[in-house]
């Protein structure tokens, strides 16, 4: 440790070097009511594409229509690491494409499908250590109405290879990922303009 920085209160018998462990592959899940959940999780990105990780992203979101400014940022730090070697390489998928995760009668088999079809090639690229971080924004949808079996995620997750970050977003995470996860975050709501019936504004939550 650098002098004049105390010591962790609980230091782990795992025979690691402070290094080592400050180095750990991360996950990282980011869930409650509260807004900010995504935006916290791509900060994260920010600044792991900072110091030149590959990264990652896999929304599953309501709609492949649908267009978030993370989303413009991100394909432009990608497109500015190819130009210049800048940063790191940036890949954005939406699995929204074909699917909703909001549900509607009679359609949930073929979106839970779709659904599966996701989670299994952000499995294939984890056992391949493809990326170095990986966003995996409102997977915990699919998680929570059994699209995806929980038990095989954190299978998948705590046992990827490498050095491999892995950040989950949404509300309502099971317990068996917030049990399996490095670090949690509940954001919580005190207030919010649809409160009062106002919408979501362009330029500010979407």
């Amino acid at each position: 440790m650098p002098k004049g920085v105390p010591l962790p209160e609980n230091v782990p018998d795992d025979g690691l070097t402070t290094r080592q462990r400050r180095n750990a592959p991360v996950l990282a899940v980011h869930t409650g009511p509260g807004k900010g959940k995504s935006t916290a999780a791509f900060g994260m990105a920010l600044r792991a594409w900072n110091q030149g990780f590959d990264i990652g992203v896999f929304q599953f979101v309501k709609s492949a229509k649908w267009k978030v400014g993370e989303e413009s940022a991100f394909r432009a730090l990608g497109e500015l690491h190819e130009s210049t070697g800048v940063g790191g390489p940036v890949q954005w998928h939406k699995m929204g494409e074909g699917w909703s995760w909001t549900r509607k009668k009679g359609e949930d088999e073929d979106h839970a499908r779709v659904a599966l079809d996701g989670w299994r090639e952000v499995a294939r690229r984890i056992a391949n250590e493809e990326h170095k971080f990986y966003v995996l924004d409102e997977f915990t949808y699919p998680l929570k109405w059994g699209w995806v079996d929980v038990d095989e995620v954190v299978e998948v997750l705590g046992s990827r290879p490498g050095n491999q970050h892995v950040v989950i977003t949404g509300r309502d995470a099971p317990q068996a990922l917030i049990d399996a996860a490095d670090l949690v975050t509940e954001m919580t709501k005190i207030k919010h303009p649809m409160d009062a019936g106002r919408k979501g504004q362009r330029g500010i939550e979407w």
